[in-house]
């Protein structure tokens, strides 16, 4: 059983940065897709960002592009997403979810496990 557990999530001014980690576990294939998805107070849930771990491609919203990076821990089945430049329209509740397979954009192709999430809270 695939299990997600994000961290890192916070209050922060705008303009900072937060890096919000997710450490997977349960499974030990090397291929396989986590994206990260934001759900704003009262709003569906959209996604953020993309990362297909065996060939490291990587997606982005076009209103993160620039200022939020997605990366792997070589080591530890950890995904990272580095969110710098945040502004008060970042606020939600940050979850990542795993697809045994690619992204197809910003989704991981036939994602059914999701974490807990995280909140993230950007104001002054």
């Amino acid at each position: 059983q695939v299990q997600l557990v994000e961290s890192g999530g916070g209050l922060v001014q705008p303009g900072g940065s937060l890096r919000l980690s997710c450490a997977a576990s349960g499974f030990t294939l090397d291929y396989y897709a986590i994206g990260w998805f934001r759900q704003a107070p009262g709003k569906e849930r959209e996604g953020v960002s993309c990362i297909t771990i065996n060939d490291g491609s990587t997606y982005y919203a076009d209103s993160v592009k620039g200022r939020f990076t997605v990366s792997r821990d070589n080591g530890e089945n950890t995904v990272y997403l580095q969110m710098n430049s945040l502004t008060p329209e970042n606020t939600g509740v940050y979850y990542c979810t795993f697809s045994y397979y690619y992204c197809s954009g910003l989704w991981p192709y036939g994602s059914t496990y999701w974490g807990q999430g995280t909140q993230v809270t950007v104001s002054s």
